[in-house]
């Protein structure tokens, strides 16, 4: 198994969020899109702004590594105009992966029409612009039943309105690991999450993100059907070590 290739290493803090300057913070961007690089990794996924920097990274490197990006994150609660402008900037700037965080309030309010054509549209433009698209639900924010219910909506959305040929393009993914949970509540994905997920989207495949931090728990994940994992420590599992990173 080449874990490397389910590996979608990620570093998604501001600098305020790292507590250091904008100038130390974009170096530590580039030290994880190095590495992305160095270690062959599936993709390097950090914010908007940072897109046009790891596309001459990997362009002057000659690497095979793919750039991601979140879009409307972390609470997922912008308009569809603003999902839809953040996400064409990021187009234009030589992204790969669009990962847009669903508006689960939105959808826990029973605001069904507003998530229906958030993700219709949002992934409509990923698709015309041959990008890879991911909802990230947020399970941590969500009981088992919402989890099950938001996994079919997407689904089905994808379903009803794109080809078969597509559907590997549009993942459903669980976190995105800014979430704050009481104390010792997982805010990532767990075996029992992923596998609710996977039952439910089927047959688009689902990226498990955030709390895979050892060689043996991505393993798992991957056995269980996860097609991609997002996590700050790629290269401890890619090294077979064990990190202490929060995502």
């Amino acid at each position: 198994m080449n874990i490397k290739q389910y590996l979608d290493s990620t570093y998604l803090k501001t600098a305020a969020q790292a507590n250091i300057t904008e100038e130390e913070n974009t170096e530590v961007v580039k030290k994880c899109i190095q590495e992305a690089i160095d270690y062959d990794f599936k993709l390097i996924m950090i914010r908007p702004d940072k897109v046009a920097l790891a596309k001459k990274m990997i362009q002057e490197s000659n690497s095979k590594v793919t750039i991601g990006t979140v879009i409307d994150f972390p609470l997922g609660d912008g308009t569809l105009d603003d999902k839809l402008r953040e996400a064409n900037e990021a187009i234009i700037n030589g992204v790969d992966d669009l990962d847009y965080v669903v508006n689960y309030e939105a959808f826990k309010r029973g605001e069904l029409d507003i998530v229906k054509e958030q993700v219709l549209q949002g992934t409509k433009l990923g698709l015309e612009n041959n990008k890879i698209v991911k909802w990230i639900i947020e399970v941590a924010a969500l009981d088992n039943h919402q989890i099950v219910q938001l996994s079919a909506l997407i689904k089905n959305i994808v379903i009803a309105n794109f080809s078969e040929k597509e559907y590997e393009k549009v993942f459903v993914k669980s976190s995105t690991g800014f979430y704050n949970t009481p104390e010792g509540v997982p805010n990532g994905a767990t075996v029992p999450t992923i596998k609710l997920m996977l039952e439910n989207s089927c047959p688009l495949p689902v990226k498990a993100a955030g709390g895979v931090r050892t060689y043996e728990e991505a393993v798992e994940m991957i056995q269980l059907g996860v097609k991609r994992i997002g996590t700050s420590a790629a290269k401890a599992i890619a090294n077979g070590e064990i990190s202490n990173s929060d995502y």
